[in-house]
């Protein structure tokens, strides 16, 4: 028997949409009142369920995934909440409910209770040795949905099998759930375990880290205290909500108050290790997605390019002749490498290409809102039946990316 319209999904229906969403290889899932359940697969979003949800629906599913007395209690005065929730035997979800038309919507991020490794996500074998370094800051970028929060879960998972240190990240919400393998590994939730992610960086510096991983910086103070950790040595991996390389050097230049903009672009060139920017791309045959990836690898000559902007023009040719001999990589050559190894069409090769950067693109901090931001530039019924248009895909890794595909 299906749930009636009138009434929310009771925990059999909801439990079997998210195990069927997941099954599926659902990266994202939208529950909006007014609407059906959908999943975001292989980058589309798709329909899951026939029956629209009411206000009362949604609101019923929100606080479902509100683990505190404290913040239910507050639903009705609620506009926005971050959390992270979990169902045995199919996964975890990092949640963000909010406010649309007076209603409630819920976006949940699909988190495999598996951490990935750098090879299964079929990245470049250079990211085990970035990982590897004693000092220094790494970034990841990218837009929203590409990926990074599964990248630096499989930098930390390789620093863990391999080192022993100790670990220390701020997320918001925890998303991999790590366990202690050759490292310590400490996870703080913002709003949980500390205040703010500000807080929870500056006191990580006095909890004797090795690794420190922070979910997001994106503002002058979090950049400020990356510098200082690994002025002192550390290890910083972190994520910008950048598209490329350079991108990210501007951006990152730019969030430095304009006072302090010499200096904070001598310390940022002293400090960066590596720079990671990357995309998801549709496959031929739309058989799932595969990672193009642009790389920085820090040397005297990026080093110099970063401290002087005149130089900046010469970056990009910097990180392309590094290839061979230090893995650095710019989108242009790896596109071109999934075109000729039949990963992706020659129209996805084009429609990725990166387009250039202007001065005009990126905003001084003081003219910055306090946030960095990107310039302008299947169906189910409630019973969940099968899908037959929608294939899982099981990819089969070696040592130098995806082989083999089996569809089911």
């Amino acid at each position: 028997m299906t749930d009636s319209p009138n009434r929310p999904p009771g925990p059999t229906s909801l439990e079997k949409i998210l195990k069927a969403a997941v099954k599926q290889g659902a990266s994202d899932l939208h529950i909006k009142a007014g609407d059906v359940f959908r999943a975001r697969i292989d980058g589309k979003l798709v329909p899951l369920t026939k029956h629209r949800l009411t206000p009362d629906q949604t609101k019923s599913i929100a606080l479902k995934f509100m683990s505190r007395d404290e913040d239910r209690s507050r639903i009705d005065r609620m506009r926005d909440f971050d959390c992270s929730w979990g169902m045995p035997g199919v996964g975890r979800f990092r949640v963000n409910i909010l406010r649309q038309r007076s209603s409630f919507m819920i976006v949940m991020r699909v988190i495999p209770f598996t951490v990935p490794t750098i090879a299964s996500l079929a990245l470049p074998d250079v990211l085990q040795g970035i990982a590897e370094s004693e000092s220094g800051m790494v970034l990841v970028t990218g837009g929203s949905g590409c990926g990074k929060s599964s990248t630096v879960a499989a930098m930390v998972h390789h620093i863990n099998r391999t080192f022993h240190k100790h670990i220390v990240t701020i997320e918001n919400p925890i998303e991999f759930l790590h366990r202690d393998l050759s490292c310590s590994i400490t996870q703080r939730e913002v709003g949980v375990d500390t205040k703010k992610l500000a807080t929870g960086f500056r006191a990580a510096l006095r909890q004797d880290p090795d690794v420190v991983v922070v979910g997001d910086m994106a503002d002058a103070d979090t950049i400020d205290t990356a510098l200082k950790a690994t002025e002192t040595g550390r290890l910083v991996i972190g994520t910008v909500s950048t598209p490329d390389v350079v991108t990210t050097v501007e951006r990152v230049i730019a969030t430095i108050p304009s006072a302090e903009r010499d200096l904070g672009r001598m310390r940022f060139a002293e400090s960066v290790r590596a720079i990671i920017s990357q995309k998801l791309l549709p496959r031929k045959n739309d058989d799932g997605r595969v990672p193009a990836v642009e790389i920085l690898i820090a040397t005297p000559s990026i080093r110099e390019c970063l401290k002087d902007s005149e130089q900046m023009s010469q970056l990009k040719r910097i990180i392309s002749d590094g290839r061979k001999d230090l893995g650095s990589q710019t989108y242009e050559q790896h596109l071109e490498d999934l075109v000729e190894t039949g990963q992706i069409s020659e129209a996805t090769r084009r429609l990725a290409l990166p387009r250039p950067v202007t001065r005009k693109d990126v905003r001084p901090a003081e003219q910055q809102p306090g946030n960095l931001r990107i310039a302008p530039g299947h169906e189910l019924d409630d019973q969940v039946a099968p899908q037959p248009d929608v294939k899982t895909t099981t990819v089969v890794y070696s040592r130098h990316g995806p082989g083999k595909r089996a569809s089911r």
